[in-house]
């Protein structure tokens, strides 16, 4: 029997061969994934630790930086790192080395003002000379090191985006006033947030403590230690003489902060892997159906072998057994073939990777053991387990059908049952959807996640029964557009309903997740562009790129710009408002109604200039609050007052639950944190106007000006970045179902032959074959798509049910237009796919197909 079941493997390559593509497939994309997480975590954990490679203990501050001081305005600890502390750490015995560090946020413009590169990886820091007057850490590769105020050093990739050198005048600012200073120096780093394409700018000391922190004080001190010293034994001598108040300090050794950085590495890493194998099992999931599917076509088409071998003494268990070793060794062969696939998809993705992200790190392959195990087990697996169901019916073959035509149909009995499972779980499955789609919040996440998988496994139960009702609806318009090819093609899509189930069912997944997805995109999306249309009337926002707080004198200048009609400051405190803390929205009164458009539920908005608060609809009918309703509120000083309620206005996301004047503010908290300004132009928008704020800004390259399309296109972006990065990683689950089809057209072709010949010998020429075949795969792959389509429809308005909760005004959006593509290319992609079945179809020879056995 094993002889036999090798001998049908080598007999039946053609027929195998989309088989084993599919798995290989599959499997090269696990492997693949696994191969370059593993190969880009050594990298970046190779490159990332070079930042510590002279760090014996590190004491940091984490209260210092313009970041914490924007944050923590008020009531910091005197305590703090000085040079005193630099002084005593030094004089330890085992210290052979103390450098006081500075660092915090710092933008680079270029020579057109445009902040260099993106606001979260550009940085400043102190240039530390020894006493040979360099520091070791930032070598300096053309000019010298920053020694005065008005003096910076940049990072050669830096200079080499603005085209700066050496002499020339470079604008940099942090979250204070701009400063216009002379490049004395351009310098080599190997800081991995610096050679993956951020920017670090280099002060003398005195500057770097000014503009970043507090003069007089680090943020850290890097200690590195004696000759057998030991790192624990230096943490134990550096911690008396940190200042009191110690606790607030974090001292961690050097190789504490390697491994806490190997772990933040990995668990990056992990979750990149989590997301493509995610994807890559998906494409198994399609590669099930496509092997499952060959599989019954081998049997059906081998029936009266299987019956003489059953006749001539050979078990059920044998025949099982001849089937799976079949699987096995396709399964075997296809999986070294998808490791070896796979490793070259790791080295591509670790190229491409070097190749968009310049300096990003890289190094040789990681092929682990666990790779190479996890390749070959997964493709062997779902290949046997896949041919299990059509093993099984090919031992239940009886002897007798060796006298008869071979062909065993499936019986009525299975197709009740089949359609009887199907219906329970589809419709148990979209009844847990539904329900988590009317929670309204996440909490009906698990129970659409889970429904949305049986009622997906449903539907494909189910697909035969769907199949007969859906392709005959399209029998007539097939039959009139194409004549006698058309009606024969209808007839040949609905005569196997579990072929052409099988076959659709891996169109269907794409065309799910596909069609989910992008009505997601525009759900979410439209949402956004709703909250801001809705709500910003004003003409441009102004606000800082990384996200911190503007300086008090940005709205004063700004109000005093040419063409200004109405501006204000959007500022937010945090105030005690009954039972607990609230964060509260600040603007102008007098401007309110000329930059903001709030739809109010009740009330309205005319009592804010008298000292009223607005509240929005979730913060009403939470603390039953209306027009007229009292608040307490507890003042930063612990005083204590009431607000009256003037209005409540529909939930926004540009806005605090709670809005108040900035006059009012102002009584209580004298430097409240300004997140934006909004500004009116008095003819609208325009360049000129633009450029008058980004002038009135000091030209600061780390503040943005932004209209309100522009605000709109960098969430679109993002949406669209993400949208398309699925679909990249959903093709590979498209390219096994073009598979499945033409394997399934392929076979069909092969176990219709007599049929064909038959159809040319009373007059149905080449032309008319071709055109049957392709029609046929067309409204399979269209049927499929279908069902995905609507499928997926169903998953993201039950998605976006769960997350109306956090965004407001969320409403399903279907694009149709981009539905219709989809069904669109789901016909040319049955098109494609029958180009060579339906070639050979009209191929065969009319004698020869007439005389098959």
């Amino acid at each position: 029997m094993y002889r036999t079941a090798l001998r049908n493997v080598l007999a039946h390559k053609g027929r195998l061969l989309m088989t084993a593509l599919a798995v290989m497939l599959g499997t090269a994309f696990v492997a693949g994934t696994m191969v370059f997480s593993d190969t880009f975590g050594k990298a970046m954990s190779n490159s990332y630790s070079k930042s510590f490679s002279d760090v014996s203990v590190q004491v940091t501050d984490p209260a210092a930086g313009n970041e914490a001081r924007a944050r923590e305005k008020s009531e910091r600890s005197p305590a703090a790192l000085t040079d005193a502390t630099v002084r005593q750490i030094a004089a330890l015995p085992g210290t052979a080395a103390a450098r006081g560090v500075v660092g915090g946020f710092t933008g680079v413009a270029d020579k057109k003002g445009n902040l260099i590169g993106e606001a979260w990886t550009a940085r400043g820091a102190n240039y530390a000379p020894g006493p040979d007057g360099k520091d070791t850490r930032y070598p300096i590769a053309e000019g010298r090191g920053p020694q005065a105020a008005k003096e910076v050093a940049l990072d050669r990739g830096t200079a080499d985006k603005a085209g700066y050198k050496v002499g020339d005048t470079v604008r940099v600012a942090s979250n204070g006033p701009v400063l216009d200073a002379t490049l004395t120096g351009i310098f080599d780093t190997d800081d991995p947030q610096v050679v993956s394409g951020g920017t670090l700018t280099l002060f003398d000391r005195a500057t770097a403590q000014q503009l970043l922190l507090t003069p007089g004080q680090y943020s850290s001190i890097v200690v590195t230690a004696k000759p057998g010293t030991g790192e624990s034994a230096l943490v134990d001598a550096v911690r008396p003489v940190i200042p009191a108040d110690g606790d607030r300090f974090r001292i961690e050794t050097g190789q504490e902060l390697k491994d806490e950085q190997t772990k933040m590495i990995a668990r990056g890493t992990n979750s990149m892997k989590t997301m493509l194998l995610v994807f890559a099992a998906i494409s198994l999931f399609v590669g099930i159906f496509i092997i499952a599917n060959t599989f019954t076509m081998l049997i059906a088409q081998r029936t009266k072998e299987l019956a003489l071998l059953r006749a001539v003494g050979a078990s059920r268990k044998q025949v099982t057994r001849s089937v799976l070793v079949e699987a096995l060794v396709i399964g075997a062969v296809s999986s070294v073939a998808g490791l070896v696939a796979g490793i070259g998809i790791g080295a591509g993705m670790q190229a491409l990777i070097g190749a968009i992200g310049t300096g990003m790190p890289s190094g040789p392959l990681v092929i682990a053991p666990l790779t190479i195990a996890v390749a070959l087990l997964v493709g062997v697996l779902v290949t046997v387990l896949s041919a299990l169901l059509p093993a099984v019916r090919a031992a239940r073959i009886a002897p007798v059908a060796a006298m008869s035509s071979g062909d065993q149909p499936s019986t009525q009995k299975s197709l009740v049952i089949r359609n009887a499972i199907g219906s329970v779980l589809a419709g148990g499955g979209l009844a847990l959807v539904a329900y988590g789609a009317s929670t309204g919040n996440d909490s009906g996440r698990a129970p659409v996640g889970l429904g949305a998988a049986l009622a997906l496994i449903g539907v494909f139960v189910l697909l035969p029964l769907l199949s007969r009702p859906v392709i005959a609806l399209v029998g007539p318009v097939l039959g009139k557009l194409f004549g006698t090819p058309g009606k024969l093609a209808r007839q040949n899509a609905v005569r196997n309903p579990r072929r052409t189930a099988a076959t659709a069912a891996a169109l269907t997944i794409g065309l799910t997740l596909v069609s989910a997805l992008t009505v997601l995109g525009a759900s979410v999306g439209g949402a956004v562009d709703k909250a801001v249309t809705s709500a910003m009337k004003a003409d441009y926002n102004v606000a800082m790129a990384n996200g911190m707080a503007l300086s008090p004198q940005v709205p004063a200048e700004i109000a005093k710009t040419s063409g200004v009609s109405a501006s204000s400051a959007l500022t937010a405190v945090y105030w005690q408002l009954d039972d607990r803390t609230r964060s509260i929205t600040g603007i102008d009164a007098g401007s309110a109604d000329q930059l903001l458009s709030l739809t109010y539920t009740s009330g309205s908005g005319a009592g804010l200039g008298k000292g009223e608060i607005l509240v929005d609809t979730d913060l009403a009918k939470s603390k039953g609050l209306a027009p007229g309703s009292t608040v307490a509120v507890t003042y930063p000083d612990d005083t204590k007052g009431t607000y009256k309620v003037g209005g409540v206005f529909e939930k926004n996301e540009m806005l605090s639950p709670v809005v108040l004047d900035n006059a009012e503010i102002a009584k209580h908290d004298q430097d409240p944190y300004i997140t934006d300004v909004l500004v009116k132009g008095a003819g609208g928008e325009s360049g000129s106007l633009k450029q008058s704020l980004k002038d009135a800004t000091g030209s600061n390259p780390v503040i943005e000006v932004k209209t309100k399309q522009d605000v709109r296109d960098e969430f679109s972006q993002i949406i669209t970045f993400a949208l398309n990065m699925m679909y990249g990683l959903l093709a590979m689950s498209v390219i096994v179902a073009i598979l499945g089809v033409i394997n399934t057209l392929a076979m069909s072709v092969f176990e219709r032959k007599r049929e064909i010949g038959m159809l040319r010998a009373i007059g149905l020429d080449r032309t008319g074959i071709k055109r049957m075949v392709r029609l046929e795969s067309v409204v399979i792959s269209v049927f499929g798509a279908l069902v995905g389509v609507l499928l997926g429809c169903f998953m993201a308005w039950a998605v976006n049910g769960t997350m109306k909760s956090s965004i407001a005004g969320l409403t399903t959006v279907v694009p149709y237009d981009k539905m219709a593509l989809f069904l669109a290319l789901a016909g040319l992609v049955g098109l494609v796919a029958a180009f060579w079945p339906a070639r050979r179809a009209s191929r065969l020879d009319i004698l020869d197909s007439i005389k098959t056995d």
